[in-house]
């Protein structure tokens, strides 16, 4: 920048003090002269010289995945034409070859196969073979290539793979020790923070782009452990399972989805942080399989509404909503109602963190629950068990609960915008109710009502009003009344659907 002469000149020496506390406020706005009280930040703010070096030093590292699945063709069928033409012989040839019925009903040789390729990333973290992509670009494969920058091309195995954080671990045979990367420690990664992301997207080979860290702890609803780097580095097809590296040369994250409704790349990408990925990597390098730890509750977000019914103060927690009878929870003393806000010692500031941190705790493990019943602290102990134990179980269950018998003349009642019954066996049959299922039947809901806002349908069943387990419809309209004469805004319901799911329900008493 050029000298400004003014400040050059004897006469401002001899200005008057007003006039020299003008030009010093005028020269101070523009950055030329340093403020005691006052941070002058630099004109423009700019990022590295050059991601060259580090392109460099981590590309050789970063392959193209080929994977490649045969598929069956759609059986043509063929068209209503009528017999009888000189035609006949024709169509009914093609269509024996194509797999489909002749005229006359006949059928081909079958569906023909053909395969199917498509394309994705990823990168060798171990120089002996073993790479790290997405389950969802080789989940159904029957053949994986994995491609170098060199050209080489290799087949590989998969060692393990896992839909839920969408991560598979390949090994290869080379000849020779390959080019490795190695994890970084992401939990030290920052929003603002430069990201370089390498891969091949759309097939065109070895690709970087860079840009920064947009958000952390983003849920794409894409499965129960989200938790995702979002990221401004043009991510496109072809992306998915290559590494995000940060400016050291570690990789922090696997490139994973894109947000794009034209197909490419908008500036919006989400990659798996390393902190969610390691484990479940390691597992599949151990076992071929994850061995995840499982507690045997379901849970549901507490939102301001179930914040305030609970006297909370601020919404923070899981809310425990049923419990596994075949669960390791179902012996700890845990209820339905409880509300967990810590685990084996880490805070649960929202639900959305209880799965990750069971998940990553070992099978096995004996921890502490911190919750919070009745508007109190207690801490509960239970041993975790493995998690796909309990998919197992919960796949070969059937619906073998036993009911009471229940009086077979309803009581009816209103209140809340809703209809109540007793569960009588024609309200069961009704509504299809499941055995086991016990409470108040929901029989009719007003359509403007808070209760149809609240997704409330006739066949839903009421449990619990607050803490307390209700039998019989006078029950519910009681506890409302005492809710209303306390001053309470609201009561809090647990609601189960014919099936037996249970969910919470924050329901206005005014």
């Amino acid at each position: 920048m050029g000298f400004d002469p003014i400040f050059a000149s004897p006469t401002f020496a001899r200005a008057s003090s007003a006039l020299r506390r003008r030009r010093f406020a005028a020269a101070l706005a523009v950055g030329l002269v340093a403020s005691p009280t006052l941070a002058v930040m630099p004109s423009f703010a700019h990022g590295p010289d050059s991601f060259a070096d580090l392109a460099q030093n981590v590309s050789d590292a970063v392959v193209n995945i080929s994977a490649s699945q045969m598929v069956d063709e759609k059986r043509s069928q063929m068209p209503n034409l009528p017999q009888g033409t000189p035609f006949d012989d024709l169509f009914e040839e093609f269509f024996k070859r194509r797999g489909g019925a002749g005229p006359n009903g006949e059928q081909g040789q079958g569906p023909r196969q053909r395969k199917s390729n498509s394309l994705g990333s990823g990168f060798v973290i171990d120089a002996t073979g073993i790479i790290i992509t997405n389950n969802h670009v080789i989940a159904d494969a029957n053949e994986v290539t994995v491609i170098f920058t060199d050209g080489q091309k290799l087949k590989a195995e998969v060692i393990g793979k896992d839909a839920k954080v969408d991560v598979a671990v390949l090994r290869v045979k080379p000849e020779k020790p390959l080019k490795a990367v190695r994890f970084g420690n992401s939990e030290k990664t920052r929003v603002g923070d430069w990201v370089m992301a390498v891969g091949n997207p759309f097939g065109l080979g070895g690709t970087v782009t860079a840009g920064i860290i947009s958000a952390r702890n983003r849920n794409i609803d894409s499965g129960p452990y989200d938790n995702y780097f979002q990221t401004d580095a043009a991510i496109n097809k072809g992306n998915s399972g290559g590494p995000l590296f940060n400016m050291d040369g570690d990789v922090i994250g696997i490139n994973t989805a894109i947000l794009s409704p034209s197909g490419g790349s908008i500036g919006i990408g989400f990659a798996t942080p390393a902190a969610t990925a390691l484990p479940v990597i390691d597992q599949l390098r151990q076992f071929g399989e994850t061995r995840r730890g499982w507690l045997g509750v379901k849970i549901q977000r507490v939102d301001d509404a179930i914040a305030e019914s609970l006297n909370l103060g601020k919404a923070r927690g899981a809310l425990v909503a049923n419990i596994d009878d075949r669960g390791p929870a179902k012996s700890s003393g845990l209820k339905v109602g409880d509300l967990i806000v810590r685990f084996d010692g880490k805070d649960v500031k929202e639900s959305s963190d209880l799965p990750k941190l069971v998940a990553s705790a070992p099978v096995g493990k004996e921890v502490a629950l911190t919750v919070v019943r009745g508007g109190k602290e207690q801490e509960l102990k239970v041993k975790l068990g493995r998690l796909e134990d309990g998919e197992k179980q919960a796949s070969n269950e059937g619906g073998n609960g036993k009911g009471g018998d229940i009086a077979t003349k309803p009581t009816v009642q209103r209140a809340l915008g809703m209809q109540f019954s007793v569960p009588s066996d024609e309200v069961r049959r009704r509504f299809s109710l499941k055995d086991g299922v016990e409470g108040v039947v929901v029989t009719d809901v007003d359509a403007d009502s808070p209760a149809a806002e609240k997704r409330i349908q006739p066949g839903d069943v009421i449990q619990k009003v607050d803490d307390a387990n209700v039998s019989k419809p006078d029950e519910i309209v009681a506890k409302v009344k005492a809710a209303n004469d306390a001053g309470k805004k609201a009561v809090l319901l647990l609601v189960a659907n014919a099936q037996g799911d249970t969910r919470f329900v924050p329901m206005s008493v005014k």
